[in-house]
């Protein structure tokens, strides 16, 4: 790794930014790194010093195999060590720094008429008492609490209570299908679902009960549900669409939403009735370090999701230390995260890395462009905030706005900005610096996964000259390298497979109950090294740039989603014969669904059949998957052994005759035919 030679294009940290930075200069970074290397036990140890540890470790730091010719995978951390991660982000927080009484989040609803302020005094008051509402529940430490809530406080409160007690949540995005969120209770095998009777996701009303109960339903069907409570928030209830409600109005919206509400009186616990008597007052349950912490489901390549393991400290050391060095942290910061908890972003970025800091954040519910296209810029007015985090699709949406819904605006509290979710087009990254950092705030480009826990590669704001699109260099205790197709080490300027030589402490340990997958998905392509999945190329600066995924996994809106999940959807169609899904450029979303459907004997292409598999991919995934494109396909690209040629297709979605060889296609004559299909799907 150089100092970058290379002058031009580049943006240069602030001045005024480096004077109380944690790393104000490169130097600082490349010393920091050189021992994250060549010293992790002293650099770890550092770290976690700054924790509450019942029991110390009795083994090193970190231990691991990454050569699966070698024995199975396995990465340990402190291991010996006690601890509770609840008690170290709040607990730890209150009683040993006096933090009691300072915001912890700020939470902005759908609404703006729907707000209010939780220090972390009654965050730890909540949190204990959801808790002990679990445990009379019958949740016991090991059990697994699935999570089907909106950007709600509640979510915080179940995530933590569950980490206090010592099970294992596993968080499902609300915007997922009933489908989806039964495959996840059945795979984690979870005792109890926490969801919500509705929620507004802008002028939209969403039904989470029903949803939540038609997947039990499901679960029901495929096997015995081992789901034996269903606790309900009063969430729509109590914040209706037209704000503020007398208590008589509420009265009646709570009514009439629990007639509408379906109920089973032997699984169905309402949120309040169930709290308003709970202690305030919970023991933590001490964990060994490597106890699992949390189960996040993320879209794999064979269509099943993959069920990834995060364990208590490694994780806790990670999201801690790279919120405080990648954000800059300082006691005074405001800072905003605009992702879902649902994603791994929100569990590392919005709830254990900066509760772990003491940080004050914004929980925001809502959508960038309800009520106004200005709701972002508002939000960071109200709260001065001075860190901001969000995704490219959300600054190419909201570019398409101009400056104008900006200028209505202060944002001079802002200092450092983010993207998170996939690589930023310079076109973006130059709007977002110029127009919201004024010209002033470093743009912290993070490439990470659910699989890392944590920022991977990424610039630090004081110390890194930025280029934009780059994810610059590697975090603390992260040696990447690319390879060839061979497995081969590439030096200086390249372009490969990025993959990394060693574990960190906020990586992931396995897939839950599939540990073979684990190995096979990550390690067996090329034993020695963590397979990312990613193509990355190194410039002559030693500066890193994602350039996509490499397997056959889309990134819509930052939301990563396999084409096997999507291609199996649309098979359980009566219609489908076959489908193929690649993704095609989109100026807002990044990557959309581009779908190739081949319909069996005597079945007709047409509107309605187009309408009727968005739908059903939207019932079996959620909204996020839904198709832009369906074309119809009369015979798909494929070789003599019969594998489809995605390459080609992904040519003809992007409506780009530069096909390359197609000495291998069985029927070059099937290229054609989708060329002149094409027109008419993608008009």
């Amino acid at each position: 790794m150089v100092v970058p030679e290379s002058q031009d294009k580049m943006f240069h940290p602030p001045d005024d930014l480096k004077r109380d930075a944690h790393v104000p200069d490169f130097d600082s970074y490349l010393a920091l790194y050189r021992k994250s290397l060549e010293n992790p036990e002293a650099f770890w140890k550092e770290i976690a010093d700054d924790f509450f540890w019942k029991k110390p470790a009795t083994g090193p730091m970190m231990q691991y195999n990454f050569d699966v010719t070698k024995g199975n995978i396995y990465v340990k951390c402190m291991e010996g060590a006690k601890t509770n991660m609840c008690y170290n982000v709040l607990d730890r927080l209150v009683k040993e720094r006096s933090l009691g009484e300072k915001v912890a989040y700020y939470w902005e609803g759908n609404s703006p008429d729907h707000h209010m302020s939780i220090t972390y005094r009654q965050l730890l008051s909540q949190v204990c008492r959801c808790a002990n509402v679990l445990k009379k529940m019958g949740v016991k430490k090991g059990d697994r609490v699935s999570i089907y809530l909106p950007m709600i406080p509640e979510l915080v409160y179940t995530m933590l209570a569950c980490a206090r007690i010592g099970a294992v949540h596993s968080i499902v995005f609300a915007g997922f299908s009933s489908e989806s969120l039964c495959e996840r209770i059945m795979d984690a095998q979870s005792c109890v679902l926490v969801t919500a009777d509705g929620v507004y996701r802008g002028e939209k009303l969403i039904n989470l009960k029903q949803i939540a109960d038609e997947a039990l339903e499901k679960c029901q069907q495929k096997a015995s549900s081992s789901v034996t409570k269903c606790l309900i928030v009063k969430h729509h209830a109590l914040r209706t669409k037209s704000g503020a409600a007398s208590d008589v109005m509420r009265g009646f919206y709570v009514l009439l939403w629990c007639v509408q509400t379906p109920w089973d009186s032997e699984c169905d616990v309402w949120w309040d009735e169930a709290m308003r008597d709970s202690p305030e007052e919970c023991e933590p349950e001490w964990l060994d370090a490597e106890d699992p912490l949390f189960i996040l489901y993320t879209s794999g390549s064979t269509g099943k999701p993959k069920g990834v393991l995060h364990t208590v400290a490694g994780y806790l050391l990670y999201t801690s230390l790279t919120f405080k060095y990648v954000f800059d942290h300082h006691h005074d910061d405001v800072y905003w995260c605009t992702a879902d908890i649902g994603w791994i972003t929100g569990h590392s970025y919005i709830t254990y890395g900066p509760l772990a800091n003491g940080a004050t954040s914004v929980l925001f519910e809502g959508i960038p462009v309800h009520p106004h296209v200005g709701r972002f810029w508002e939000i960071i007015e109200k709260y001065k905030v001075t860190k901001f985090y969000t995704a490219p699709t959300a600054i190419r949406l909201l570019m398409k706005y101009g400056r104008e819904p900006l200028q209505k605006y202060d944002l001079s509290s802002l200092r450092i900005l983010g993207t998170v979710g996939e690589p930023i087009n310079p076109e973006a990254w130059h709007w977002y610096h110029e127009a919201v950092g004024q010209g002033r705030c470093p743009v912290v480009d993070t490439f990470w996964q659910t699989e890392t826990g944590g920022h991977v590669l990424t610039p630090l704001p004081a110390a890194t000259s930025l280029k934009p699109g780059s994810a610059t260099f590697p975090f603390f205790g992260v040696e990447p390298t690319i390879l060839n197709e061979h497995g081969e080490e590439l030096q200086g300027e390249a372009e490969g497979y990025l993959v990394f030589k060693r574990p960190w402490p906020g990586i992931m340990r396995t897939v839950y109950r599939n540990h073979e997958r684990f190995e096979n998905t990550y390690f067996k392509k090329f034993p020695g090294f963590y397979v990312t999945g990613d193509g990355c190329r190194r410039d002559k600066d030693g500066y890193y740039w994602i350039t996509g995924r490499i397997d056959d996994m889309l990134n819509v809106s930052g939301h990563l989603m396999s084409t096997a999940e999507v291609e199996s959807a649309l098979t359980e169609h009566p219609a489908v014969a076959e489908a193929a899904v690649v993704s095609r450029p989109h100026k807002v979303k990044g990557e959309s669904l581009y779908c190739f459907v081949t319909l069996k004997n005597s079945r007709e292409f047409n509107h309605t059949l187009v309408e009727d598999l968005k739908r059903q991919v939207r019932e079996k995934i959620g909204p996020i998957a839904t198709p832009d494109f369906i074309q119809n396909a009369p015979a798909l690209p494929k070789t003599r052994s019969g594998k489809i040629m995605r390459r080609i297709l992904r040519q003809i979605a992007r409506n780009d005759k530069d096909l390359g060889d197609l000495s291998t296609l069985a029927d070059p004559k099937v290229v054609e035919v989708l060329f002149s299909q094409r027109c008419e799907a993608a008009a």
